[in-house]
Order: C-alpha cells, then structure tokens, then sequence
C-alpha cells in the first residue's frame, strides 16, 4: 500500500466541479488486483448532510483529488462514500473507489479548447491562467461523462 496526502477534493455534479475545503486528507493505493483506493478527508460539519444523502444514494461519485502537491494535476476517481462520522468539530467522510484513467494533460487539453474557442493574445493568457486556477470540468471529459 502507498499513502499520499490529499489536498483538495472536487465532486462533479453535471458540468460543475464542487469544491470541499479539506482540513486534513489522506488517499490510500491498495495496490490490490481490483485497483481500489480509499480517500478519507475532513470537512466542516455544514457540508455533513450532502456526504450522508450521497451516501444514502449508494451512487458512484466522479471526483477530482489534488495529491501531495498542490501543482499537481487532479486524479479522477469513481467513488462511493462508505462512510460519514462526526470526529470533534469536523466530519470525516471515506470513500473507497477506482482510479477514472490515466491522466491526461489538463493543460494541453485546456489549452486546446481555448485556441477552439478562438481565442488569442492576452484574452487566451488571462482565461489560460484562471482556468488553470479553477479547473473547469473539459468539454472532452463532458463527452465522456455524457456517453456513459
């Protein structure tokens, strides 16, 4: 098993990223045959009863986590959440999922969809960076989201 830090951690609901402000988290390879991995993070207690609905649901979540760096490119996980506790005054939500794919990269492909977009000079700088910055969810992912 390897053990990394998560840093931030995104869910996808349609086309916009949700972001959950971590306290602390931790994202775990088990490095086994069924490739599982398990994420656990703490949040603040006001975002308890959307983990608990999701979990409720029993639905496999896309989610978006940082690891150990913050410049690092998100890895896509499908998850499920398998757990929500109360820990003092934060929530501890687990999730147990799947590495999505291989990553991709994201700024190749932002780059890419904005010289589409047409734009150029220092509107293609000034929107390059911000996206970077934020992450939207890539036309090409909302295709492959949409197919299945």
């Amino acid at each position: 098993m390897k053990t990394f830090k998560m840093l931030s951690l995104a869910v996808a609901e349609g086309e916009e990223l949700i972001e959950y402000p971590l306290h602390d988290g931790l994202i775990i390879n088990q490095e086994n045959s069924q490739r599982s991995w398990v994420l656990e993070m703490l949040v603040d207690q006001k975002h308890e009863s959307k983990f608990l609905d999701m979990k409720q649901s029993g639905d496999i979540y896309d989610v978006k986590v940082v690891i150990s760096y913050p410049g690092n490119e998100p890895a896509a996980f499908e998850v499920i959440i398998h757990d929500v506790k109360q820990i003092g005054e934060h929530v501890s939500v687990l999730m147990k999922g799947t590495l999505k794919r291989a990553r991709r990269k994201y700024a190749e492909t932002l780059l890419s969809e904005l010289l589409e977009d047409g734009l150029a000079g220092q509107e293609l700088l000034e929107r390059f960076e911000s996206d970077m910055r934020e992450r939207p969810v890539l036309r090409k992912d909302e295709a492959k989201s949409a197919k299945n």
